[in-house]
């Protein structure tokens, strides 16, 4: 019988957007920023599309958008 979960993935970081930056924190408060002039998909994205992502273990993927930021 295969295992089966109906909760949601817990998100170990915390995505954040402003002044023309992408941040980043990780669970152990560490914070990256990115510039979204290299990610012009995420920069002209509605709201919408920058909150439907999720976490991978190279970094977030954006679902709508198909945009990858790895970071490590």
């Amino acid at each position: 019988m295969p295992l089966f979960s109906s909760r949601k993935e817990e998100k170990k970081v915390k995505v954040t957007f402003a002044n023309g930056l992408l941040f980043v924190e990780k669970a152990d408060g560490k914070q990256q920023a990115f510039p979204l002039e290299w990610f012009p998909k995420l920069m002209n994205a509605t709201d919408e599309e920058r909150n439907d992502w999720k976490q991978t273990d190279k970094g977030i993927h954006f679902n709508q958008l198909d945009v990858d930021v790895n970071f490590n």
